[in-house]
């Protein structure tokens, strides 16, 4: 892909790569046959990129989440399903566009997807609220997750959202119990249950969706109680320090994994899943296929026990004395 936006980390990168297309733009004018520097520039950009993209801080690794270009989940419903029909509606209020619901099949297998959509273009982005849903999302939402219980159908959940809508409406048409109460239903449905980080992962809003068997995480991804920036207002009464926040916070894919949070990490493309969208939807499919597979083995109560064992033990304290 054509990139057009680039980080402060990543701008050797990018100096290396217009020393590339400067070369092959311009060596059929002066006639000279420039392959080997063109070769030899490629291998120090490949060897680059390792470098920088293997030692990401955490701060860096919530850029890359956030990035412009990265693939959001309708690219995503393009890619990993061969049939999709979306539901619209919460049946009580309104529809929210910032979720997206619907019936899908994944190769042969039918399942419910759930997704947060962030929109792209400030028409869409308003359309779409920038994937902070409002209590009727999440209404839509716990709907469409029974359904598929009543048709024995999986779900699936894409979570990408920077939190539920904060507004005086969202909170008078009842945010908080329209989240709550997703958490209590998901906890005892009695399908299986897999929830994908493709990209932010902030607080409740992302939590609504993802109670469940399995969390699988994409490399380059945070999930966290709160954003490093709001972290940093709280803490520091500073929102630029940010960086130190996320690092204190532990908000990453590997963090969350090592804590007993995340079931899988799903390896991006170098440089991050927005560098190639083939191979990234590949690798979520698999990823779920994968999962389904063995979560569709276990009987109805010990998927729904085991679920339940999973978020008991997360978390750890000491007591004194």
């Amino acid at each position: 892909m054509n990139i057009k936006y680039i980080y402060d980390f990543e701008k050797p990168l990018s100096e290396i790569q217009m020393q590339i297309e400067s070369l092959e733009s311009t060596s059929h004018k002066i006639g000279v046959d420039v392959t080997l520097k063109i070769n030899d520039l490629k291998q120090e950009l490949h060897e680059e990129s390792i470098q920088i993209y293997s030692n990401l801080s955490r701060w860096q690794k919530v850029q890359i989440s956030r990035h412009p270009d990265r693939p959001h989940s309708i690219d995503y419903l393009k890619h990993i399903t061969s049939y999709w029909f979306e539901l619209h509606g919460d049946r009580n209020f309104s529809d929210d566009e910032a979720i997206m619901s619907g019936i899908a099949k994944i190769d042969d297998i039918k399942v419910v997807i759930i997704a947060q959509e962030k929109g792209r273009g400030t028409k869409n982005k308003m359309q779409r609220n920038f994937g902070m849903a409002r209590p009727e999302g999440y209404r839509k939402a716990l709907r469409v997750m029974r359904l598929a219980e009543k048709f024995n159908f999986p779900i699936i959940t894409l979570i990408d959202t920077p939190g539920a809508y904060p507004g005086i409406g969202a909170e008078e048409r009842g945010q908080a119990e329209a989240i709550a109460k997703n958490l209590f239903v998901m906890s005892g449905l009695k399908v299986p249950i897999i929830s994908v980080v493709i990209g932010e992962g902030a607080s409740g809003g992302a939590l609504a969706l993802g109670l469940a068997d399995k969390i699988l995480c994409m490399e380059n991804t945070w999930y966290s109680v709160i954003s490093p920036e709001g972290c940093a207002s709280i803490l520091y009464r500073d929102s630029s320090m940010s960086e130190l926040a996320a690092e204190s916070m532990k908000v990453t894919s590997i963090d969350l994994y090592e804590m007993g949070i995340a079931d899988e990490i799903i390896k991006e493309p170098l440089g991050g899943a927005h560098r190639d969208y083939h191979k990234s939807s590949k690798n979520v499919k698999d990823s779920i296929l994968n999962n389904l597979l063995n979560l569709k083995k276990l009987s109805v109560e010990t998927l729904v026990e085991q679920r339940k064992f999973k978020y008991d033990k997360i978390g750890s304290w000491t007591t004194n004395g």
